[in-house]
């Protein structure tokens, strides 16, 4: 990748929430890189980091209990922790947008929703008279399909696909430069899921926006993203294109979550999960966290963390397995 072309650049970034019980490590010196424009798929179970890491970008990680002990969020070039937070909030919602999980409690129940909006908008438009704030307002109802006359009506008013629509609405309304979309359709009904996710994709190419997709479903990977990222207890595990991970998986795990997923073309008695549990993130065992359940475990893999292994201009692995491979070749 260019240096030109890249937009962000994830350094070597570790997250702690340190509580009573103990230190949670969420993030564990996670790197990653996207480029201008593209659609990157972030995957993994629930608790593998991967929120942890969207709260990271934009600075949204609660303080206490979270520490970002260390690495760098370069974005355009600037380092984003170095920021103060009147720097962060003309950021936020300008050029970095976010779409949160749940639809229902991201809106404010007693505004109306062409209001909030405006309030975006206002946040970081100079010397824009209401009227102008309105219309831009009514613009982006209309373009996520919400007629403009709706925009006097309160959420409750709203199916939870308009609500999702609404929050699109106010994520894109300042035309950013990068979305990140928390598991955008989790609350929604499948066709629902299809029509939100379609609108997304469509409004990204149109705005030429980057996007950070958030999922733990294999299947929206598939039909939205350019490159995918597997996550693992607070790690990239496997970085690659849609072929390198649907065609050539290299990892035990991301090969485990490919064998769970239902064939229309093999006619099979039971489906093939993944053994075992993720690690508990305050008590990780050593070496790779992905060892207690992989067949293919041995020794070495206790003895210290993997490094990453590249094994193309476009994939990447951590695994000694890969090692081994990369050492044959």
């Amino acid at each position: 990748m260019k240096p030109s072309d890249e937009l962000l650049s994830i350094e070597k970034v570790t997250i702690h929430y340190e509580t009573e019980d103990g230190i949670v490590h969420a993030l564990n010196e996670i790197s990653l890189t996207m480029k201008k424009g593209e659609t990157l798929g972030l995957v993994g179970e629930t608790g593998a980091g991967k929120t942890t890491l969207a709260k990271g970008i934009l600075r949204l990680i609660p303080s206490p209990p979270g520490v970002i002990k260390q690495g760098r969020i370069l974005f355009e070039g600037t380092d984003l922790l170095s920021l103060n937070e009147n720097q962060m909030r003309a950021i936020r919602g300008n050029s970095i947008s976010m779409i949160f999980q749940d639809p229902m409690t991201s809106l404010n129940p007693v505004m109306p929703v062409g209001d909030q909006i405006m309030e975006v908008v206002e946040a970081h438009t100079k010397n824009a008279s209401k009227e102008e704030m309105y219309q831009q307002a009514c613009d982006m109802l209309e373009m996520v399909g919400i007629p403009a006359d709706r925009s006097h009506e309160y959420p409750h008013q709203f199916s939870g696909g308009m609500k999702q629509r609404v929050i699109i609405a106010i994520a894109l309304a300042c035309n950013p430069t990068l979305l990140i979309a928390d598991e955008p359709t989790t609350a929604l009904d499948v066709t629902i899921q299809a029509q939100v996710l379609d609108m997304i994709t469509a409004l990204k190419s149109r705005l030429n926006t980057a996007m950070l997709l958030i999922t733990h479903d294999l299947g929206v990977v598939a039909q939205n993203c350019d490159r995918v990222a597997i996550m693992y207890a607070g790690q990239v595990i496997e970085l690659g294109t849609l072929q390198d991970i649907f065609k050539r998986p290299q990892h035990p795990y991301t090969k485990g979550l490919l064998g769970s997923i239902p064939s229309l073309t093999k006619n099979v008695r039971r489906l093939s999960p993944i053994k075992g549990l993720m690690p508990d993130p305050t008590d990780l065992p050593p070496g790779c966290a992905f060892a207690p359940r992989c067949q293919y475990a041995s020794d070495v893999c206790t003895r210290g963390v993997p490094a990453i292994y590249t094994l193309s201009d476009t994939h990447q692995v951590r695994c000694v397995l890969a090692e081994q491979e990369v050492n044959h070749e």
